[in-house]
């Protein structure tokens, strides 16, 4: 998927999925050292694919994102298309699979997002940054 030259967050992703791919989902700078997965949703408009590095916690068999946005005050992009086509592919390491993203709700999002913080305290500072509620999304593996 080409990337404008206009867009440095789109460059800057870019360059860190690269990365991923040809390390066997090892980066350095910012992320050197952290749980990180790349995520390829289904545009929710456009219905293209669109794939973007994120952190991830683990609970269990389990996996989940946040959909901190840096603490915006709107929803990242790739939620708003995860809500639209909840099967997605998850990129960890060198393994691949198909996953279903459910939204946790309730007290299920609260200990998620709980533990999040205390893996990524960084979590508790966007959540105070914002007014919204910051999604804690299950990926849920549908394949083996």
């Amino acid at each position: 998927m080409p990337v404008p030259s206009d867009n440095p967050m789109a460059a800057f992703n870019r360059s860190i999925i690269e990365e991923f791919r040809a390390n066997g989902g090892k980066v350095g700078g910012p992320f050197e050292g952290g749980d990180l997965l790349l995520l390829t949703t289904t545009g929710a408009r456009s219905g293209q694919e669109r794939t973007v590095p994120l952190g991830y916690i683990r609970d269990g068999a389990s996996l989940f994102v946040i959909g901190s946005a840096g603490g915006s005050d709107r929803h990242p992009a790739w939620y708003r298309n995860l809500l639209a086509h909840p099967m997605v592919r998850v990129e960890i390491g060198d393994e691949a699979f198909r996953a279903v993203a459910v939204p946790a709700e309730g007290a299920r999002r609260d200990e998620l997002f709980e533990k999040a913080v205390r893996k990524a305290p960084g979590y508790a500072g966007y959540q105070a940054g914002t007014s919204r509620i910051l999604p804690v999304i299950v990926l849920e593996r549908s394949e083996p």
